[in-house]
């Protein structure tokens, strides 16, 4: 029984897609531009990323139209590299920076980009489908301490606790 509820619950808080209320994600989103490597620079903590360091994420383009999404950080306390891989579809206009992502399929969680670098692709300010996850990437491992603060301001201007922010290195 305790399998099945866990199961259940997972199920449920699995599909939620869309972006928290309030989070408009970003119109003009160009795929080809965002696909490739970003380094992780801050994140809001959740089990399945507890501990990792040096945090990336590789975006490239599936057969099917959709993203195929390698997810790779160091667990130090055990001297290995984890990767996960999921998949990625968009759940409107591709045009729109929201997308639905799943690891543990046929789950689903919502990926949306609330702010990004327009001009480089160089940052993005990434949230899940509810405020209790949030990532800011950059594609080089550090990002400028202006642009840094810059998003966290963001963030917490949109209910976000960026007190709660863990750099991983």
């Amino acid at each position: 029984m305790k399998k099945i509820l866990a199961a259940l619950a997972l199920g449920l808080c699995g599909c939620a897609t869309g972006a928290p209320e309030g989070v408009t994600p970003v119109a003009g989103f160009e795929l080809e531009r965002y696909l490739g490597k970003w380094h992780e620079i801050a994140r809001l903590d959740h089990r399945f990323e507890r501990g990792l360091s040096k945090v990336t994420a590789e975006y490239s383009m599936r057969g099917d139209g959709g993203v195929r999404v390698i997810n790779r950080g160091y667990d130090a306390g055990k001297d290995e590299w984890k990767e996960a891989e999921g998949r990625a579809y968009f759940t409107g206009d591709s045009s729109v920076g929201s997308l639905k992502v799943s690891f543990f399929r046929p789950f689903y969680g919502g990926y949306n980009i609330m702010e990004l670098d327009r001009e480089n692709y160089s940052w993005s300010l990434v949230c899940g489908p509810d405020r209790s996850y949030l990532w800011i990437l950059a594609r080089t491992p550090e990002l400028a301490p202006e642009t840094l603060e810059r998003l966290k301001a963001r963030a917490a201007e949109l209910g976000f606790e960026t007190e709660k922010l863990i750099y991983p290195g």
